[in-house]
């Protein structure tokens, strides 16, 4: 046998080992997240909360509470992640929220959201509160209010 069929056998071996070793860990840690995402929906509770700000920023930057901070690895506190600023009842809490609920939280509005902690898992109901138009202030301004009337007018 040459040399070099001998030593692609042995790759592919030693691949074939590899793919197994990380299907099977993939196999686990999917069992972990489905059991981590009932018992978030588990102790979730529906709350009425007005948003105040949203933003992406790392998490210790965010601040959150020293416990949280406390149970996160360091190598997760510079990543950034949703936060939302909302006041609920008389308090203002800072939470964070899922990737795919955070696209969908109007700002300065109320909203019904299903909350499990400091975690926004979802939202149901929300309506968008009137924000007043600024008026534009200065020539410039004013030239453009202008224009953007005769336009309509002469639609």
């Amino acid at each position: 046998m040459p040399r070099m069929l001998i030593i692609l056998l042995v790759v592919l071996a030693v691949m074939a080992l590899i793919l197994a070793f990380l299907y099977y860990q993939g196999q686990k840690l999917q069992k972990k997240q489905a059991e981590a995402q009932e018992n978030l929906q588990a102790q979730s509770q529906r709350v009425t909360m007005l948003v105040i700000d949203k933003k992406r920023m790392a998490m210790k930057d965010a601040n959150l509470p020293s416990v949280v901070m406390d149970n996160v690895p360091k190598r997760y506190r510079r990543a950034k992640v949703p936060i939302v600023k909302a006041k609920i009842g008389p308090q203002i809490l800072t939470l964070i929220a899922d990737d795919e609920v955070y696209d969908r939280i109007p700002l300065k509005s109320s909203v019904k959201a299903d909350i499990s902690g400091i975690y926004i898992t979802g939202i149901n109901n929300y309506r968008k509160a009137p924000v007043p138009e600024p008026e534009k202030k200065g020539l410039l301004g004013r030239m453009r209010q202008k224009a953007s009337a005769s336009m309509k007018s002469s639609k």
